[in-house]
């Protein structure tokens, strides 16, 4: 996808401005076959001339050669130098060195050699020009004195020859200025919108990223939740029914949950302003403005789901003011304990968890949640040794099907802490518990 601009009328450039993006050789355009052709008919309409001038008694366009044989010459040599015009795009230097010769004695080459001249200076570096130049000018001596005119002398004469050669060059240097500050805005604008599209691309790659941590981060927890119920009920399934039908509640409470949590963040990355109305499961369709992001004061609840759920969770609260805690700081933490005890329920099922907050303002804030290394033998079908930070077979699982993960919610848990400008560890501690500490900074 490029958003160069299009000329409306592309056969009026020069082809070295259409093909000077691909490094490929200019090929002619409709403008550069016109140039050429007027410039070769101008070139063989002036070398006519000067050879039927120099047919009659008294030539006016050039002054007459010593010898007979050397205006035979001109007159041949002339029209061959405008034949070689068609080939001055492609061999400029080439072309002047192969027909400089000819500005020692030749007046009817004169219009081609200003012509390849001009071709050289345009399409040539300046110290390039500058020679070709300047081998004209000493031509124009040998000129001065073997084709006299009368009434200029031979200082006049080579005078006006360099005025010729000067203008020449004065006039490609200004269009050779021209094309290239035109190939440099366009390379200016070139790359401008590949920076565009790459920085295009990073936003989308790190969006991406955005919406996977988000997905992972308010559904894993969800969906762990109800899994732990479907699985108590295949587990017993000759429960009393109040048992069953309390459960069976529950997984329709998460499962609506799950959905509303869901449906808020696809609405959130769909709108580019949406309008408030509300969210749930039972919402009407549209755009879906994003719910109260999940504080500190929230971890409490997300507790008490987990015990509904059936785990054991112990909870020390010693924040100093959690009302002052930020708001971006608090859903950090409340997504690290998150992760953490669907982690647990995962991966631990059946052990104690521990969720222990405390910090204050200036001094940071700490997140620890343990719990003991699941023990019980082999590891998990499908789950090798090490695939986790807590492989093994969970206290408590019977035959039950693990719970699947993606394996990245620590990851995603690290990379919140590190844009938060904290610091986590996790893994077994001295006595043997898996641990996950996180340091949040707390500005006083």
């Amino acid at each position: 996808m490029t958003s160069a601009a299009v000329p409306d009328h592309p056969w009026l450039l020069p082809g070295a401005l259409t093909d000077a993006a691909s490094g490929a050789r200019p090929r002619r355009t409709t403008r550069d076959w016109l140039v050429d052709t007027h410039m070769f008919l101008l070139a063989l309409g002036w070398a006519v001339a000067v050879a039927w001038d120099a047919a009659q008694p008294e030539p006016a366009l050039a002054g007459p050669l010593p010898h007979e044989w050397l205006q035979g010459l001109d007159n041949v040599l002339g029209p061959l130098a405008c034949a070689a015009l068609w080939l001055r795009r492609r061999w400029p230097v080439g072309l002047a060195v192969a027909t400089l010769p000819l500005g020692l004695f030749s007046a009817t080459a004169g219009v081609a050699l200003l012509i390849i001249v001009f071709t050289v200076v345009v399409h040539r570096p300046f110290p390039q020009a500058a020679l070709v130049v300047g081998a004209n000018a000493l031509t124009c001596l040998s000129y001065a004195a073997v084709r006299p005119e009368r009434g200029f002398g031979f200082w006049g004469e080579v005078a006006w020859a360099i005025v010729f050669l000067g203008s020449v060059l004065a006039w490609g240097m200004f269009v050779r200025a021209r094309r290239q500050l035109v190939l440099s805005l366009r390379e200016r604008a070139d790359r401008a919108e590949a920076e565009q599209q790459l920085r295009v691309a990073q936003a989308r790659h790190l969006e991406r990223t955005r919406i996977a941590r988000e997905m992972h981060d308010v559904l894993a927890h969800r969906i762990s939740l109800l899994s732990l119920h479907a699985g108590a009920l295949e587990f017993r399934p000759d429960a009393p029914p109040e048992q069953v039908a309390r459960a069976a509640g529950v997984i329709r409470e998460s499962a609506h949950a799950a959905l509303a949590d869901l449906r808020d963040v696809i609405g959130v990355l769909r709108a580019d302003d949406p309008a408030p109305v509300p969210a749930g499961p039972d919402a009407p369709p549209g755009p879906a403005v994003e719910r109260p992001q999940p504080t500190l004061a929230d971890v409490p609840a997300l507790v008490g789901e987990s015990r509904a759920a059936g785990m054991r969770v112990e909870i020390d609260d010693a924040v100093d003011d959690p009302g002052a805690v930020p708001a971006g700081l608090g859903r950090t933490a409340y997504r690290i304990v998150q992760e953490a005890l669907t982690n647990a329920r995962k991966h631990a099922a059946g052990a104690t968890v521990t969720v222990r907050l405390a910090g204050a303002a200036g001094t940071g804030l700490t997140v620890d949640v343990r719990n003991r290394w699941p023990v019980g033998g082999h590891p998990l079908p499908g789950r090798p040794v090490g695939g986790h930070p807590q492989s093994g077979r969970p206290v408590g699982a019977g035959e039950r099907a693990a719970i699947p993960g993606a394996g990245t919610g620590l990851i995603g848990v690290a990379e919140r802490v590190s844009l938060a400008g904290g610091r986590l560890t996790h893994g077994r501690d001295e006595t043997g518990d898996f641990r996950l500490t996180a340091w949040l900074p707390w500005p006083a």
